[in-house]
């Protein structure tokens, strides 16, 4: 059995990988957009000369996408310096205007920018044209009409893996500024409005650990009607120990009305103490907490599937967008470790999700749940080198096809960094 067959003989699942002649790595990013086109046609990535490589702000990647009618042939776009290896740079489409249209972050030179040195990216597929806009994204709404946007330079210095490199160092930033957090950003004009800052997090349903943490947010998602937000707000006061970091899930309006606080994960922190090491910390360890609020995402416009603790457990769970409402167990017995998932754009009995490596044979699982069932559908066990870290790691972050009927995934199982598409239309139906 090669490593990109099923580990389910009774179902089995095509597995290919994408642009395998040209010879450079490509990579598309995070779990939480699909790199397909409305048409299925055309698939995003960016394209680099390296596997890994330590990120610098002069490293550049292509921006471009694929002809899946045309041999795989990559259209290159454009390139740029605003990326990671987890998230890209954001990269995606806007599904929601017309034509073909794509938006990723970009360094720029404007020294007055809110976020100096960063804005965004549109570029026109259909007539080769781009537009410059003020901010860098985090996340698009679905209907393409606004973005959120956050400061890369405190999420490089407070979660590094997520953030945009920077010369020099240490750093000073403010803990919880008032004049910075979420802000709000108008996709045909470029206007921009704080909407929520981290002093205003802060002081919703305060805690004791707040007063000497440094505050930023990540995990910020848009339902599909594009009218409430979801985020993790975090706070720690070691940013070199991610197991010190503590999480909470809100959701708001996109203007920061209506907040709402649905999970919180404080808990005592003796990695505090003066003897702690943090350099013990293994890369996996903090996906793997006990404590954890990780990759949550909106089912549809009033549940939530995230995995972390609730009443004392860690599982899977679907919270419905309430203050004290319904919180589900998902997969009991079944879903036992942290991953990132995502529910079918065509049938929500699908779970789509992943594993993270397995400290002995360093395989992540690929895999399907079905809500009706109960049942895991395993499509496939992919290695990941060891050698790799915590921030050029190359997590799978499974995405579906708009039509429900195939995935794709980032992976090095082939010592190379690429993306695959698996038809997993054998299981889910046609």
């Amino acid at each position: 059995m090669t490593r990109t067959q099923s580990m389910n003989p009774s179902s089995p699942v095509p597995c290919r990988r994408i642009g395998s002649a040209s010879g450079a790595h490509h990579f598309f990013g995070y779990y939480d957009k699909s790199p397909w086109d409305r048409s299925g046609r055309y698939l995003l990535a960016q394209q680099v000369p390296w596997m890994t490589e330590q990120l610098t702000p002069g490293l550049r990647a292509g921006i471009g996408y694929f002809d899946l009618e045309d041999g795989d042939r990559f259209h290159l776009l454009d390139t740029t310096g605003a990326w990671n290896w987890q998230m890209g740079s954001q990269l995606q489409w806007l599904d929601g205007a017309p034509g073909r249209q794509v938006i990723y972050n970009q360094r720029t030179s404007d020294a007055n920018a809110i976020y100096p040195g960063f804005g965004a990216t549109i570029f026109d597929v259909d007539r080769g044209s781009a537009r410059q806009l003020p901010m860098p994204i985090y996340v698009v709404a679905p209907d393409s009409r606004y973005a959120l946007c956050v400061d890369y330079h405190r999420l490089y210095r407070t979660h590094e893996t997520i953030g945009y490199s920077e010369d020099g160092g240490p750093f000073d930033i403010p803990l919880a500024p008032a004049g910075d957090g979420i802000h709000h950003m108008d996709l045909a004009t470029g206007e921009t409005q704080l909407v929520a800052s981290y002093a205003a997090l802060r002081n919703f349903h305060p805690r004791t650990s707040m007063e000497r943490a440094i505050h930023w947010v990540s995990h910020i998602e848009i339902h599909p009607s594009s009218s409430r937000v979801l985020l993790l707000h975090r706070w720690t006061e070691r940013v070199e120990d991610e197991t010190c970091f503590l999480h909470r899930l809100i959701t708001m309006n996109p203007d920061g009305s209506d907040m709402r606080l649905l999970e919180c994960s404080d808990h005592p922190l003796p990695q505090l103490g003066h003897h702690f090491d943090a350099d013990a910390v293994g890369t996996f360890d903090y996906e793997k907490s006990e404590y954890q609020i990780s990759h949550p995402l909106w089912r549809d416009d009033r549940t939530i599937v995230v995995w972390g603790p609730h009443a004392g457990r860690i599982h899977y769970h679907l919270y419905t967008d309430s203050e004290g409402g319904e919180v589900q167990v998902l997969g009991e017995g079944v879903l036992v470790e942290n991953g990132h998932m995502s529910f079918s754009p065509t049938d929500k009995r699908w779970l789509l999700s992943d594993t993270y490596p397995d400290a002995n044979t360093h395989e992540r699982v690929l895999f399907l749940y079905d809500m009706q069932t109960g049942r895991r559908h395993d499509l496939g066990s992919f290695f990941a080198t060891p050698e790799l870290g915590k921030e050029n790691r190359c997590d799978l972050h499974p995405r579906w096809r708009h039509d429900g009927q195939a995935v794709c995934i980032d992976s090095v199982h082939e010592s190379m960094r690429q993306m695959y598409v698996l038809d997993v239309s054998a299981i889910v139906g046609g």
